[in-house]
């Protein structure tokens, strides 16, 4: 029990520092703190803790996770959790060594993101209105449908991702607002624009939030968030929205396995680029870092580009 004890005091504190330094989010600490108490449970059962364990403990616990059936992209997410949590270790001088520095893991190629195309995304945006107009429903059933579509409308607008689209507060559904800010991972800032229908659809969302007489809605019209949620406080849960475009896209006749919250944001990015945006300017959108994290969106113009050699190019056969 005391190795016990001492591994969550060192996962604790590296937790701490990538909160304070590095700005990481409440998402990304959960999925660490999992991941690395998975390694500490393996480690005790082995005799050893995250102060005492060694490069072969380590290899053992990668054959461990494949063993358990895990996917190479999962192991290669726990290795980089290894390997930030013992140069942190080696770091602070609670280690003298980084066992996992030598450590290589699973070759995996990058997968492409699932696109829908515009079609796919115009017959779900005009499925989500019409709901929004169907009047033998009670006034709250009205208002999520109004929710659903705002949703819809701001996500396939601006490629927010899904922990940004429900924490953005009343103040971005403004009549004048043409761009709104948006805090991303560690905790940065970055201004989006937004288009005709996405600044019109929270508008009227807003608008019907404000103007309900039901006690739970009036709640709701008060609420610092512009996508409350209708039961505890609090905003629209990822889950819930991820549930609720499932339906949709039942509804409006496709595949939900098909559909997410993040499928949209691909869709986002990967129209703007088949329409000749640049990917800079698409990189700045997403709030990607890293240009490589971008360009993985690039396979969806390769057949644009063939056609503007084969019809453009001086020597291209006619």
């Amino acid at each position: 029990m005391r190795s016990k004890a001492s591994d969550l005091k060192l996962i604790n504190l590296f937790l701490d520092m990538l909160a304070a330094e590095q700005g990481a989010g409440a998402n990304t600490l959960d999925a660490y703190r999992r991941d690395l108490t998975d390694l500490s449970i393996y480690l005790v059962r082995c005799g050893q803790t995250l102060a005492s364990a060694t490069t072969d403990s380590l290899r053992g616990y990668l054959a461990d996770l494949d063993t358990r059936g895990f996917k190479s992209s999962s192991v290669a997410r726990r290795l980089s959790a290894m390997r930030h949590l013992f140069r942190f270790l080696l770091n602070e001088r609670m280690r003298g060594d980084d066992p996992a520095a030598i450590l290589s893991g699973p070759k995996r190629g990058r997968g492409l993101p699932k696109v829908l195309s515009i079609a796919d995304v115009d017959r779900m945006l005009t499925k989500a209105k019409e709901l929004t107009q169907v009047s033998n429903g009670s006034a709250l059933k009205q208002l999520r449908a109004m929710r659903l579509y705002c949703l819809l409308e701001v996500l396939y607008a601006t490629g927010l991702r899904v922990s940004e689209l429900v924490a953005l507060p009343p103040s971005a559904a403004r009549n004048d607002a043409r761009m709104i800010v948006v805090r991303g991972k560690g905790n940065k800032e970055r201004l989006v624009p937004l288009n005709d229908a996405s600044r019109r659809a929270m508008s009227e969302y807003l608008a019907a939030m404000e103007t309900q007489k039901s006690e739970k809605a009036k709640g709701v019209a008060s609420s610092k968030w512009l996508f409350p949620s209708f039961g505890e406080s609090g905003h629209l849960t990822r889950q819930h929205f991820a549930r609720d475009l499932k339906e949709l896209a039942s509804a409006s006749g496709l595949a939900p396995r098909l559909v997410s919250p993040h499928v949209l944001r691909h869709a986002f990015a990967s129209h703007l680029l088949h329409n000749g945006a640049d990917l800079r300017i698409v990189q700045t959108l997403l709030g990607h870092t890293d240009i490589s994290t971008t360009q993985i969106y690039t396979h969806v113009v390769e057949e644009r580009l063939k056609s503007l050699v084969r019809d453009l190019h001086p020597l291209a056969e006619k």
